[in-house]
This record gives C-alpha cells, structure tokens and sequence, in this order.
C-alpha cells in the first residue's frame, strides 16, 4: 500500500476519473509481483468500497497459480478444485497429479487444489 496525498501517482497512473472531484480518493488497486510486472488492476468508482475479500482471493489464485501447472475457475475459493491448464499433456499431468482428474472436456480437467 502507499499514500499518495499529492496525488502524484494517481496522476502518473490514471487512475482519476477526469470528471471526479479532486477532494475524492483514488479507488484503484494494483498487485504488482516480485518482479515488478502487475499482475491485477482493479479501479472501483468512488461511491464503491473495494471488496479485500476479492483481492485477497486474487492474490491467492496468482500464488497457486504461479507455482503449479493450474488455473483458477469462476468463483474460485482456496481449497476449491482447480483446473489444469490446457497446455499440459495428460502424460505430464499424470506426474503432476497422480490421484487423476475429473476431465469435464479434454481442455476442462477439474482436480483438487494443490497443496
């Protein structure tokens, strides 16, 4: 998180809708990861409070997604099933994921959540 009382990030950015009031704060959100490339932008308008539980679920679904071979469907929650992603052949995936899969379609392979 920052402070940007000048409002020279926001300004930088874009993140002010040109026809707000300068008196209202900026109402956007960034996760940038470890190597600096934003990962999520999110700008909710100034009469909606951002919802963390969302955010928190984004980040969650990057830090799985980023350390194993699946994707995060709709409405994701942590210990939901999961999706292995499209790319992966299923003789790879058998070394990933030894206990199977529910393949829904050869592209929709639904397995439990990685630990």
């Amino acid at each position: 998180m920052i402070g940007d009382p000048d409002k020279k990030v926001a300004n930088l950015y874009d993140m002010i809708h040109p026809n707000a009031s300068d008196t209202l704060t900026v109402r956007s959100v960034f996760v940038i990861d470890p190597n600096d490339k934003v990962r999520l932008m999110i700008t909710y308008p100034a009469s909606t409070g951002r919802n963390f539980d969302e955010i928190l679920r984004v980040i969650d679904s990057l830090q799985l997604t980023d350390g194993h071979k699946v994707a995060t469907p709709v409405n994701w929650k942590p210990g939901d099933d999961v999706i292995i992603v499209p790319s992966l052949s299923n003789a790879d995936a058998k070394k990933l994921f030894p206990g199977g899969w529910d393949e829904k379609k050869p592209y929709l392979r639904m397995v439990k959540q990685p630990k």
